[in-house]
Order: structure tokens, then sequence, then C-alpha cells
């Protein structure tokens, strides 16, 4: 990646200003404070009622809605603060400019939703700060406003130059020698944003070749924001994309564990949230179907022919020989199941019980005509997919595209010609075996994404699962104190931890044997399971070693519970053959103080402690007090 001096850009680029130039500039200062940063959002007033709605999102769950800018900020955090106020920002600034070819509102549209989508997919996932994540999904794009602003001249002819299938990056960097990625972070980089989110942003485009480790945050990042991209993409898309768009979605869905319903439930969701949004920033959000209407649409037309098999076909004519003679072709000489109306009302009645494949209806006919039996049928989710035959008397090319805009697929002229009608039937006959092949195929795809995310689901809870004690491993562990760190951050509430030890473990390996070792760690992590509150989390570091993460507990609760851990380990008896074994625990306690930076420091603390108190005898508990260590009664 490039730093934005290194890019060659001669026009002005986007940059904040006023209320949140003023909140980047105070927040760049290590002094800053959040009374502070409050003091200068609230001269502007659409940007504090903004992070008021931000911080009682539903990212933030069921917790008390605030009602202040201070604790709006205290509930975000600052960086997340910056960032929503420099997007916020922009979107206010460059609802239109320059370039006529650049659409401004689709862009701040598109933003807009795969803001939303990555706070979304970010909470559920637990890959990072959801609305942190919000701010990098609505300023990932902002390279494209950036070459858009500086060169709007050279941006209209260059998007008016893109060819279907043709990347855009590929066209900038021809003509303009760098490319809305590279800019993106650029910008983003020169604005304070970490790298550990840039770089994801950098690649999202194309998440596979990021070259990123598999499992890693940077991996999981990128694919998040690729999926919040694709979930933006179906938002603006035009209507006869939308469709096309769904597959690759279920399948993204799959990967962090959705299936068909539980994707489309969170991008309904998601759509809703776009358009409150919208209004409440002036940017565009389209009222989009449900995703199972979207992902349900009839598939692509084919074009001919096949070998004729029965078909289920409604004939609607008010014309009794004529009903009569197409009856008997299409029964008796073609073998097709053949049902028939004398008109359009009683047409409709028919086909909601039958469903055909196939309707030939004529045109004109008393009370509804054929025109208005297609647009009926067309309005309905199953008439979409009906092959629809018009008979016509007229061959004038005005009234035939009218009949092609209201939804008929071809049309036969009076008198009908039997072998023509043949010809369209295999023409029916083809159209109906592809859309069967279809539905076939999207079944397979909606099976596939929902096995795909019960077997993620099943990989992520084999991942994070110590498999000898049942316990959360250390990886999930420090996952849960990372996030319970953070929640401490922006409520200023107390947070303890435990690192405890079972003493004199290697002697009972190798006395007992390592199968009766295996049974004093079972042991020990139910004892920790019982004896932990409901805020509690515990998890095994690995070898005999334990942690619990007390959130709301300050050091002398964290102590007392620690010490009721002790005497319930102490009063355990485990059989060992012919023998009972007695065991007991050491245990270290710290609490969050002000000097410390981030959870490993506070872990590192509490580690200290428990070496203490094995130095100090073991089977009792030693804390840790801004630097001093403290030894509690055996």
């Amino acid at each position: 990646m490039k730093k934005l001096d290194n890019i060659a850009i001669s026009g002005e680029l986007p940059s904040p200003k006023g209320v949140a130039l003023a909140i980047l500039e105070m927040c760049r200062r290590d002094d800053s404070t959040a009374a502070e940063i409050a003091r200068i959002a609230q001269t502007d007033p659409a940007l504090a009622g903004r992070l008021i709605r931000q911080a009682n999102s539903a990212a933030h769950g069921s917790g008390r809605p605030v009602a202040s800018v201070t604790e709006a900020i205290l509930r975000l955090g600052l960086s997340t603060v910056r960032n929503l106020a420099l997007g916020f920002s922009l979107v206010d600034q460059y609802q239109n400019g320059p370039c006529e070819g650049f659409d401004y509102q689709t862009f701040w549209s598109h933003s807009l939703l795969m803001g939303l989508a990555m706070q979304k997919v970010c909470a559920m996932t637990h890959a990072g700060t959801a609305d942190e994540l919000f701010a990098c999904g609505l300023l990932a794009r902002i390279g494209c406003l950036g070459l858009a602003t500086a060169y709007p001249s050279e941006y209209t002819n260059l998007l008016r130059r893109q060819a279907p299938g043709l990347a855009l990056t590929a066209l900038e960097q021809d003509h303009l020698h760098t490319d809305h990625n590279e800019l993106s972070a650029a910008l983003l980089t020169e604005w304070g944003v970490p790298s550990a989110l840039v770089e994801p942003i950098y690649h999202h485009e194309n998440p596979d070749g990021s070259g990123f480790s598999e499992g890693s945050r940077p991996y999981q990042l990128v694919h998040l924001f690729y999926l919040a991209k694709c979930i933006a993409d179906l938002g603006v898309a035009v209507e006869c994309e939308r469709n096309g768009r769904t597959a690759e979605l279920l399948l993204l869905g799959g990967k962090i564990g959705l299936n068909a319903d539980e994707l489309g439930a969170t991008i309904d969701e998601l759509v809703r949230g776009w358009r409150e949004w919208g209004e409440l920033l002036k940017v565009p959000a389209s009222a989009l179907p449900s995703f199972a209407q979207m992902s349900a649409l009839h598939a692509p037309r084919p074009e001919d022919s096949g070998s004729a098999a029965a078909l289920r076909v409604l004939l609607v004519d008010d014309d009794a020989t004529t009903r009569a003679m197409l009856e008997g072709v299409l029964g008796g000489a073609l073998g097709h199941s053949v049902m028939c109306a004398s008109n359009a009302h009683e047409a409709m009645a028919v086909a909601v019980e039958a469903l055909p494949q196939i309707v030939i209806t004529d045109w004109m006919m008393p009370g509804m005509s054929g025109l208005e039996l297609s647009r009926a049928l067309r309005a309905t989710e199953w008439g979409q997919t009906i092959y629809l035959i018009m008979l016509t008397s007229v061959e004038s090319e005005d009234e035939i595209s009218e009949a092609f805009e209201a939804g008929v697929d071809d049309f036969l002229t009076k008198p009908v010609n039997i072998r023509t009608l043949r010809a369209r039937l295999r023409a029916a006959w083809h159209y109906v075996q592809l859309l069967e092949a279809w539905e076939r195929d999207r079944a397979q795809l909606k099976q596939f994404a929902a096995e795909l995310a019960i077997s993620n689901r099943r990989l992520e809870h084999a991942a994070m699962t110590d498999l000898l004690t049942g316990l959360p491993n250390r990886r999930a562990g420090m996952t849960s104190l990372a996030k319970a760190w953070s929640a401490a951050s922006r409520s200023g509430q107390p947070l303890s931890v435990m690192v405890l030890d079972v003493d004199h473990f290697k002697r009972v390996n190798d006395t007992y044997g390592h199968a009766i070792g295996d049974a004093v760690l079972r042991e020990v992590a139910q004892a920790l399971l019982h004896s932990a509150r409901k805020d509690d989390s515990v998890c095994r570091l690995g070898g005999e070693e334990f942690l619990m993460t007390c959130q709301n507990a300050d050091l002398r609760s964290a102590l007392m519970a620690a010490e009721r851990l002790r005497r319930m380990v102490e009063g355990l008896r485990i059989a060992a053959g012919n023998a009972v074994i007695q065991i007991s625990i050491s245990i270290g306690i710290a609490s969050r103080e002000a000097g410390m930076s981030d959870a490993d420091a506070l872990v590192n603390a509490a580690d200290r402690a428990l070496y203490q108190a094995k130095q100090s005898g073991r089977n009792r508990s030693c804390i840790y007090v801004q630097g001093q260590l403290r030894t509690g009664p055996r």
C-alpha cells in the first residue's frame, strides 16, 4: 500500500471540515477526553443526534439507552467517534459534485449499506468493534469519491469507457496511475485509521488475493468486508440483476454459519435499517423486496426447442369453437394436460388452483382482456415463471410490443396454424425444462449453503473448545477477555481476572498416570464452572492452567470468589484405583488498573500473583495491587 504522499494526485481530495475536523484533530492528542470531544460534537446537533443513535443501535444489545453525547462517546470509544464524525461529515459535504459521470447518491447509498452490513456481520462473528467497523465500511470505497473529486473530467471519461467485465481498478491504474483501493487506504491511514483495518479494506474487492493467513484476523476481516460489499451491491443493483447476486450471498453467508433463512432475515433487517439511516443522512435507500423474493425470481428465459412432453396448459378463449379445436390438438394430438376457461376471471381462479406451466390466452375477450390477464398473472409470485402465449389477430408492431411489455413470452396469430403451434410449444417445453433444472440447482444450492453453515458452526465450536475439559480454549478465553476489556473501557466498570494452576500436577501424572491427570483437570474444570457467576467466563489456558474473567468485579469480590473456588477444589476427592487423591490450586488475581495498557497486561499481572502464590507454599491466593503482591491466608 502507498502512503498519501506517494500517490501523485494533482487535484483536491475529500477532507473533513468544521466540527468533524476539530474532532479529528482533538483525537490525535494523547490527552483528549470524552468531555472535551462531547463539547465540540454538541455544536453540531445533527452529528450529536447521529452519535447517540449509533450508541443506542442494536450492536450494543440490551444495555441502558444513552441520552447525552458524552455517554454516547464513552460507549462508542474515541477512535470510533473519530471515524463516525469523519464519515458523516463527508456524506454531508459530497452529496453532489463536479464529476458528471460519478453517481454521488448511489455511491453514498452503497457505502451506507456496506457500513451497516459490516456492523451487523462483525457483531454476529465477534470480529471486532461493530461501531468502528460500521465507520470503516462506510468509508471503505472513499477512494472512488477521491478520484471523482480530484479528476472530475478524467474520471467521467474513464467511467464511461468501462465495459462490462472490465475491472475499474485496471482502468484507473492505466489512466490515473493509481486506483480507488490505493487511495482509500492512503486516505484512511492519513485520517488515523489503524493499519489492522486499513489492510483488509485495501484488499476487500479481491479477498482471495490478499495473501492473509487463513484463520487470521485480517483474513476474517477481509472476507467480511467482501460480504458487506456484496450485500451493498445487491441493495443498489437494478431489478434484473438482483436474483443473480443472491446465489453468491448464499455461499458467503454459509461461510459465516448462516443458512438461507438466517441470511435472508439478516439482509431484510439491514435493508430496514438502511432506509432509516438513509432518511437521517438524506441518502437514497431503495425499498427492496424480501431476500426470499429476490432469490426466488424466475430464471433467464431459454431460446428454443426440445422434444414434446406432457405439460400443464391453461387455455383461455371466449370462443367455444376455437377453444374446442385447440383443446383437441393440445390434449389429444400432443398429449398435454389441458385446462380450459372461457374468460380471464375464470382463468385466474383455475390458475390459482392448478398452477399451469403454460397459459395460452386470447387477446380480445369481454370484461378482462388477455393483456390484463397477463399483467395479473405476472403480479403474483407463482405467475412470474408461467410461459405466456397470446392469441391475436392483430399484427401491428406497437400492439405486439405492448403485449411483450405486459409479460407475454410469445404470440400466435389467428387463425391458429397447427404446425406453428407445435413449434411454439417446443420452445415452451424447452423453457419449462430449463426452469425446472434451475429450480433443482437452486434447491441444491440452498441445501449446500445450509450444510456449509452447520459445518462452519461445528468447526468454529471445535476451534474454540478444549477437547479434554469441554471448556473454551485459550483462543476463546482471550477473545472473551478482550471483549470484557473493551466493555470495561467504555463503561468504567471494574474487571478482574484469576489465573489458577493445579498444584503438583506433574507429580500426579508421574505417580498415577495421564488418565488420572486428565480426570483431575476435568474435575477442576467442573469446579470452575460451578463457581462462576452468570457474567464470568472461564477457559483452559493450557496444561494445568486456567483463566476466569470476572466482569463487574473489583479486587475484593474476586478474592472472595477465588477463596471459595480454592476451598471447593481442596474438598475434591478423586479416585485413582485403590487410592484417593486430594488436590489443591494456587490462584493469582489482578484487577484492571489505570496503568494497564491492554488485557494482556492484566493477565501478566495475575500471572505474577500466581507465581507468588506458588512461591509462598501453594494452595493459596495472591493479589496484584499497583505493582505490589499480597498473599492471602491458606
